[in-house]
C-alpha cells in the first residue's frame, strides 16, 4: 500500500499560486479601467437626468393620441 505524503514545501494551493503570480502593473491598470468605467457610467446617468429635467414644455407634454371623429351609418 502506497501512502501519499504532502510536503508543505512542495504543495501549494491554487490560490497561493495565483497570489504569487499576480502582476502588479496589470492590477493597477485594471483598477484604472474600472474607475473610468464607473465614472463614465455615473456621468451618463446624470447627463440623461439633467437633459430630461431641462426638456422644453412643448415637447414634454405632447399627447400622441388623436381621437377620430365618430362615424354613424344612416
Amino acid at each position: 500500500m502506497k501512502t501519499t505524503s504532502t510536503n508543505s514545501e512542495i504543495f501549494e494551493s491554487t490560490y497561493a499560486l495565483l497570489l504569487r503570480s499576480e502582476e502588479k502593473q496589470r492590477s493597477r491598470f485594471e483598477t484604472l479601467i474600472y474607475t473610468i468605467l464607473a465614472v463614465s457610467t455615473i456621468f451618463a446617468v446624470l447627463q440623461f437626468g439633467r437633459e430630461a429635467a431641462m426638456m422644453p414644455s412643448s415637447i414634454a407634454h405632447v399627447s400622441t393620441t388623436v381621437s377620430a371623429p365618430a362615424q354613424h351609418g344612416a
